[in-house]
């Protein structure tokens, strides 16, 4: 994390999870194979979640 401010590289890392999901996704559906789609979709749902999750915070401690 990063010392200035965890907050920032916490989103940062919560977009990089979804867009990994997104093209695990993407490859998973490409190649057939329905496992890998899955755990993709499973990994942009939740990068997803904690971006939701990390704005909704932000809103109440203003």
């Amino acid at each position: 994390m990063n010392a200035e401010n965890p907050r920032r590289t916490g989103r940062f890392d919560h977009r990089i999870q979804a867009a990994r999901g997104r093209a695990k996704k993407f490859f998973g559906r490409a190649t057939d194979n329905p496992r890998l789609s899955a755990e993709g979709r499973r990994d942009q749902i939740a990068g997803n979640l904690k971006q939701a999750v990390g704005k909704v915070r932000d809103a109440f401690r203003r």
